[in-house]
This record gives structure tokens, sequence and C-alpha cells, in this order.
């Protein structure tokens, strides 16, 4: 429940971050919470090693959401889905806290090895992470970027495949 909480916590500072100072309940109301509710509930019940509850909220979350998480996957606190359809998480992703995913996304494996996030990443819509690779903190993956490699701290990734964004000296001066 302590992650919960901390999850919509992340998700009203994300909003007041935009400037919309929002309360509580329209944070809980928002697309994407109950997406949030139901993996956190499957998450509890594979961990207590009741799986085929944990099942069950995982199908749940796939019918009402759009969104398919795998019951083994983890994140730490101050995790927040957007917008959840067309998420696909594998069940052996790890993450730290405060990730944002928005629409699309999928995080998924390659021969048997999946990625590990770290804290404060971004991930836009459509965005794909694939494979053995880090995404190190403070990463922001562009909508729609394919990330096959590691990205280095504080990074914006971009494109197909991604690569880190490099501004210009001409790009800074406007």
């Amino acid at each position: 429940m302590e992650r919960l909480k901390a999850d919509f916590r992340r998700k009203q500072e994300i909003f007041k971050e935009d400037g919309a100072d929002v309360s509580m309940l329209r944070i809980v109301m928002a697309d994407g919470s109950s997406a949030n509710i139901l993996y956190r509930c499957m998450r509890w019940f594979a961990a207590h090693r009741l799986g085929l509850v944990a099942y069950f909220f995982q199908c749940l979350n796939k019918y009402i959401n759009g969104c398919v998480i795998g019951s083994g996957a983890e994140f730490g606190p101050g995790f927040v889905i957007m917008h959840p359809v067309g998420i696909v998480i594998n069940s052996k992703v790890q993450g730290e806290a405060n990730i944002t995913l928005e629409s699309g996304v999928v995080i998924g494996d390659e021969k048997g090895k999946s990625p590990r996030l770290g804290s404060n990443i971004f991930v836009g819509a459509g965005a794909k992470i694939i494979g053995d690779l880090h995404v190190a903190d403070k990463v922001k993956i562009g909508a729609n970027a394919v990330l096959t490699k590691s990205a280095e701290e504080g990074a914006t990734m971009l494109g197909i495949p991604a690569r880190p964004y490099q501004r210009t000296t001409e790009q800074a001066e406007q």
C-alpha cells in the first residue's frame, strides 16, 4: 500500500510540474491510475506466492486497461502509468524509483535477458526498450524511440535505434 501511495504522490507531482495542482482524488480517478492499482495488487499477491490470484489481477489489467505487465516485473515507489493502453512489460524487468510511462511503451526481453531501469526515468509514448541493457538514472526516452543499448545517466535518447540527443551550438543559442 505504501508503494501505491508513493505512485500517486509522484503522479500528483508530475501534474503540478505541468501546471495542474490537482487533488489526490483527481489523481486516483486519472487515466492510468487503475493500471497502477492492479499492478501493485498483482505484485503483492505474486510476492506472497499467490500466483493464481496475481494472474487474475494481471488479466484484469489487460482487459480493463489494455496493459500487460508480467507478475515478476518489479518497480520501486513512484511508478507512474500516465496512459496504460498498449503498455507491455516483461516479467524480468527491474526498475527503481520514479519511473513514468506513457502509452504504447514496450519493455521487453531478448534472449532471456531484460532491461534494468534506474531512477527518475521518463519513457515517451510508443518507445521500446529491449534486451540486456541498463537505463541509468535521470534518462528521458523520446516517443517511438527504440532503445537496444544502455543509456548513460542524464541522457535524452531519441530515434531508431535510440541515440543520445546532442544539442548543437546553434540550437543552444536560440
